[in-house]
């Protein structure tokens, strides 16, 4: 049983992170033992949420991880703790495009049983604010929105209307912010600017998230609320191997595709470790980009590494000239080597190590920004050089949840493999893939994508490993080998 509340809004912009991250700093302070959980695939805001609380700020993502898995991952982030916060994603209703509620923070509050805290920028509203909570809170009964918080109110006046208009919802109002530009935090082309690149300032701007909501929002009355969520009476999801895993999908990729892609009849996959064939018997050395460039990583993925039996060492690719000594698998994920492509180019040492190693036919697994650094250059600055390959940045977003097949047996899935990813990013890769590519993506759309050489793995989409333990047993096997 934990104490748990959901943030949500409207709409994105509505100062959901704002009021979450002040939140869990304002709880923490009081000296309670906050979970910190964010709904959906971003990476950038659980950083602020681990600096409001000192713990890991865990993904709850229904699409990649799927629905049944949402109150498992939950209960094993909040284990041991006094209260759970929750930040939603987009609009309270908003999901997955064209999927219903899938993904969306209202299925996950009902999901895990918690009830909700709708912020609502009130900036340019009065009475107004009422009919909008009334639909918000009306639309679907089975979400529990327990209380608002008013975000971006003007002055006392504008505060006592709102007050007086929400008093017909019959929704309490737990809060009433100011505008206030010292907990304002920089954004560019992804959204925030990421904890690792700010951190001194991003401590003052937390410090003062926590203390305007400690004296705009009723703590005692938000506190009672999340008290009222009812035992979810499910078992913690485990990295480990005490519960049992999902087999691994090993279907053909889906019609369109050109048959080669597909994985040849009767073929069996290489031997590695499963999911519920234990540890590997050696304990092979992983090591994990960081820093200021590589700031994108799920908590679990880690957590998979060291329960298959690998030591997982992190590195900062900006600074560290060599690999970790001993190292037998790499993984870089996400983050940010456009604005930090100079730097890394002119690490020379660590690019050289890094293509050795992928010489070498070691593991190596790579999303997004990893694939960048992999390439041959990026926005014309020498990088790794291990995929024949260059990167830009370019004008267009590319956003959206992708569903994938492996089309080749490779070092974190068996050809036929199904999966679900995530795709955030401004670059573009040429080509886009190799030929052997890492997924057919077999929606939206049919295409293949990313790089699949020796032990390379490389590709745009973010995956989420929970979903698929077998992937982190397959690395960890493939590296201790």
């Amino acid at each position: 049983m934990v104490a748990r509340l959901v943030i949500a809004a409207p709409a994105s912009g509505s100062g959901k992170t704002t009021v979450t991250t002040g939140l869990m700093a304002a709880f923490t302070r009081a000296g309670l033992t906050v979970s910190p959980h964010k709904v959906g695939p971003d990476y950038i805001d659980p950083g602020y949420h681990s600096l409001a609380t000192g713990r890991p700020g865990r993904n709850l993502d229904a699409y990649m991880c799927g629905p049944e898995l949402m109150a498992p991952l939950f209960a094993h982030g909040a284990r041991g703790c006094d209260l759970a916060v929750v930040e939603g994603v987009m609009g309270l209703y908003d999901g997955a495009s064209g999927m219903g509620e899938l993904a969306s923070t209202a299925q996950v509050a009902k999901l895990l049983r918690a009830p909700v805290v709708l912020v609502v920028d009130a900036s340019s509203q009065s009475r107004s604010v009422a009919a909008l909570v009334h639909g918000f809170v009306s639309w679907d009964p089975e979400v529990r929105v327990g209380g608002v918080i008013l975000n971006k109110v003007g002055s006392d006046r504008h505060e006592a209307l709102l007050r007086e208009a929400m008093e017909d919802v019959g929704v309490p109002v737990l809060g009433a912010l100011r505008r206030a530009p010292q907990v304002d935090t920089p954004s560019r082309h992804l959204g925030l600017v990421p904890v690792a690149e700010r951190r001194a300032d991003a401590v003052d701007a937390v410090a003062a998230m926590g203390e305007q909501v400690r004296q705009g929002c009723d703590l005692e009355g938000l506190l009672a609320l999340a008290r009222t969520a009812p035992p979810l009476g499910v078992e913690a999801w485990e990295p480990g191997f005490g519960l049992p895993h999902p087999a691994p999908s090993r279907e053909s990729p889906a019609d369109g595709l050109p048959a080669a892609a597909r994985p040849a009849r009767g073929s069996a996959p290489d031997p590695a470790p499963q999911a519920q064939e234990g540890r590997v018997s050696a304990r092979p050395l992983v090591a994990v980009a960081g820093g200021s460039a590589f700031t994108f990583s799920y908590a679990e993925h880690t957590e998979l590494l060291t329960a298959a039996g690998a030591e997982v060492i992190t590195f900062d690719p900006l600074r560290d000239e060599q690999l970790p000594p001993g190292t037998s698998g790499l993984v870089i994920g996400g983050g940010f080597p456009e604005v930090y492509a100079a730097e890394l180019s002119a690490n020379e040492r660590l690019r050289k190590a890094v293509a050795e190693l992928a010489r070498s036919g070691a593991p190596v697994a790579a999303e997004c920004a990893g694939l960048l650094y992999l390439a041959r250059s990026l926005d014309g600055q020498p990088m790794c050089g291990v995929l024949d390959a260059d990167a830009r940045m370019s004008g267009r977003l590319t956003l959206g949840y992708r569903e994938a097949v492996a089309v080749r047996d490779n070092s974190l899935a068996v050809a036929g493999t199904r999966l679900r990813g995530h795709e955030f990013h401004r670059t573009v890769i040429e080509p886009g893939a190799g030929a052997d590519p890492a997924w057919g993506v077999v929606h939206p759309g049919r295409r293949f994508e990313g790089f699949v050489q020796g032990g390379v793995h490389a590709s745009y989409l973010h995956t989420h490993w929970a979903a698929r333990p077998e992937v982190a047993h397959r690395f960890a096997g493939a590296c201790a080998r």
